[in-house]
C-alpha cells in the first residue's frame, strides 16, 4: 500500500487512465464481445451453442485452407525475416562503403504508404508488368504471378521487403552493446568468426533475437492488408490467408464463424508466444 500511496504513484494513474480507457474501449471490450459471439448461435436473440461454431469452423473446407496457408506463410517467412536481417545488421555493423545510405533503404520501406508499395509490386508482378517483360526478353514466357502458385512467393518477397528494415535496426541495436573485447578475447582464444558468431554474438543477442521473432510473427499475421490489395478478395488458393476467411465472414455477416476464427487465431499467437517466452527464460536460466 505504501507504494500505492506515493506521491508519483497517483500522477502516473492521472496519466495513463485516458490511455487505458482507450484500450478497454478498441481492444479489450471488443475482445471479449468477440469470445463471446463466438459461443453464441446468432448475434441477435441467440442462444449458448457451445462449441457448436468451432466444430462447424474445422469443418469447413476454406478455413482449414487458410490456416494451413498461413501456418505454411509463417513457417517459411519468419525463419527467413530472421536470418535476412540478422545477416544484413551484421554488414551493417561495420564500417562499409555507404553504410548510412544503406541504413536509410532498408527503413525507407517502413514510411511508405501501403497503397504506394502495392502498386509498385502490381507493375512489377502483373502479366504486362516489368518482370514478364524482362523475362520475355531473355525468351521466357508471361508468367501469371499472382494466379499461379508463384502468388505465394510474391507475398513473401513482399512481407520480407516491408518488414525486414526494422528487424535490421532492432538488431544493430542489439549488436552496438555487445563489448568489442569479447570478441578480441575470443580471437586471442584461437575461435574462429564461426565460433565467435555462434558464442558471442547469438549468446548476447539472444533478448533482440527473442523480440525479432515475436513481431516477424505477428507481422506475419497482418499480411492480409498487402495480400487483399494485390488480389482482391478471393486470390489463388495458395495465398488465401486466415484474415481472408475472416473478412469473408464479415461481408456475409456470419458473426459467429467471424469471432470463432478470430478467437483460434488469438489463442494461436497466444500459445506460440508463451512458448517463445518459456524457452528464452530457460535460455536466460543456463546464461545464468
Amino acid at each position: 500500500m505504501k507504494k500505492w500511496l506515493r506521491k508519483d504513484a497517483s500522477e502516473a494513474i492521472f496519466f495513463l487512465v485516458p490511455s487505458g480507457i482507450g484500450f478497454a474501449l478498441f481492444y479489450l471490450i471488443p475482445f471479449a464481445m468477440g469470445v463471446y459471439y463466438s459461443f453464441m448461435s446468432q448475434s441477435v436473440d441467440g442462444h449458448f451453442a457451445g462449441l457448436d461454431n468451432y466444430v462447424d469452423l474445422f469443418g469447413s473446407a476454406s478455413f482449414r485452407k487458410a490456416a494451413s496457408n498461413t501456418f505454411f506463410f509463417s513457417a517459411v517467412s519468419v525463419p527467413l525475416m530472421v536470418m535476412l536481417s540478422l545477416g544484413l545488421a551484421m554488414l551493417l555493423h561495420k564500417n562499409t562503403y555507404f553504410q548510412k545510405w544503406l541504413r536509410t533503404a532498408y527503413v525507407m520501406p517502413l514510411v511508405v504508404p501501403v497503397a504506394s508499395i502495392i502498386m509498385i509490386w502490381q507493375m512489377l508482378f502483373d502479366w504486362n508488368g516489368s518482370l514478364n517483360a524482362w523475362l520475355n526478353s531473355f525468351g521466357y514466357g508471361r508468367v501469371d504471378w499472382m494466379k499461379t502458385e508463384s502468388a505465394r512467393l510474391v507475398v513473401i518477397m513482399v512481407y520480407l521487403w516491408k518488414n525486414i528494415g526494422y528487424n535490421v535496426i532492432l538488431f544493430l541495436a542489439g549488436l552496438q552493446q555487445i563489448p568489442k573485447d569479447y570478441y578480441e578475447t575470443a580471437r586471442i582464444e584461437g575461435a574462429g568468426r564461426l565460433r565467435q558468431f555462434r558464442s558471442v554474438t547469438l549468446v548476447y543477442l539472444t533478448s533482440s533475437m527473442f523480440f525479432v521473432v515475436i513481431m516477424s510473427i505477428i507481422n506475419s499475421f497482418k499480411v492480409f492488408r498487402e495480400t487483399y490489395l494485390i488480389a482482391g478478395d478471393y486470390p489463388h488458393d495458395s495465398i488465401y490467408m486466415m484474415q481472408h476467411y475472416m473478412n469473408n465472414m464479415f461481408v456475409s455477416l456470419d458473426i459467429q464463424k467471424l469471432t470463432a476464427a478470430a478467437s483460434l487465431m488469438f489463442v494461436c499467437i497466444l500459445l506460440i508466444v508463451l512458448m517463445l517466452f518459456a524457452i528464452e527464460r530457460r535460455h536466460r536460466q543456463y546464461m545464468e
